[in-house]
């Protein structure tokens, strides 16, 4: 098996011109050098602390060491809340933002997509033209709804302001717009309701663009520390992300601590890489198509 893959990537090397092989070690050196801060990220949690005020800053650790994980091991430990909890409550909010992200951007885009009611450009620009605002400028309006609702302190006060996800929305209605209509009829007129269509047809066609919608809201929930430090009282519901960010505040010119940073830092970023990867093919595929009609 492995001399036939051999042989097959021989004969493509020498089909390909002399702009494709120059094309290919282009990318080849562009995708090294953007692997270059997952290197450093994973590289900086094992250096000890004489390698990591090193001037100028080394790649790749020549000593590696788990004294930082001890150093961030023994700042939770006296913690007065378990971090397994803070772990647990990162988990529940992600898992339950991730789905219901994902289900509120697909009731949302089927119909913008594929029921051209009065109104639905109106919606739609609606929609893209709420990106246009930062994060900042919702913060006030984003904290009176959710202490009207009544859900300060409470779960989901975590995932219920993350439910609106314009990009998602505008992801998959692009996605969507791509399904010919007559696969539709062809649903309807075997007797499948307008949500056995949605479900089974609409859905399975558009998973590309739903494993991408799934990936930006679980990086959105994953690190989002606006929630734990506006909504939540009880440091018991506040999440994993806010309780890292406690311990690496006010660090920029210190030098104690920046080992425990350092970790903290690696464990935030490997839920995200490992979901990227898992998912990065449909990602791929969402990006190709949706901006061609």
């Amino acid at each position: 098996m492995w001399y036939k893959f051999q042989l097959y990537r021989r004969n493509r090397v020498q089909t390909m011109d002399g702009f494709q092989k120059l094309l290919t070690v282009i990318l080849i050196v562009i995708s090294i050098f953007m692997l270059l801060p997952i290197v450093y990220i994973f590289n900086h949690a094992f250096k000890p602390y004489h390698e990591l005020f090193v001037y100028p800053p080394t790649f790749i650790v020549k000593e590696p060491s788990l004294q930082n994980f001890n150093e961030l091991l023994s700042v939770t430990a006296r913690s007065t809340v378990p971090m397994i909890r803070y772990i647990f409550n990162s988990v529940f909010v992600s898992v339950a933002s991730v789905v219901l992200v994902t289900i509120v951007s697909a009731l949302c885009a089927y119909p913008l997509a594929k029921h051209k009611f009065p109104g639905a450009a109106f919606v739609f620009s609606s929609i893209l033209l709420t990106l246009m605002f930062a994060p900042e400028v919702v913060q006030i309006p984003r904290y009176l709804v959710v202490s009207q609702l009544g859900i300060m302190n409470t779960y989901f006060a975590h995932f219920l302001p993350m439910m609106a996800m314009p990009v998602g929305v505008f992801l998959l209605k692009q996605f969507m717009d791509q399904i010919p209509d007559a696969l539709l009829e062809a649903a309807r007129i075997d007797g499948a309701s307008e949500f056995t269509v949605f479900l089974r047809v609409v859905i399975p066609v558009c998973m590309p663009a739903v494993a991408t919608v799934a990936i930006l809201a679980f990086q959105n929930s994953w690190a989002n520390i606006e929630t734990s430090s506006l909504f939540m009282l009880d440091d018991e519901m506040k999440s994993f992300a806010f309780f890292l960010s406690t311990l690496t505040n006010n660090l920029a010119n210190n030098v104690a601590m920046q080992g425990a940073a350092a970790v903290a830092s690696l464990i935030m970023f490997i839920p995200n890489l490992i979901v990227f990867v898992i998912l990065q093919s449909k990602v791929i595929t969402t990006m190709a198509h949706s901006g061609i009609k």
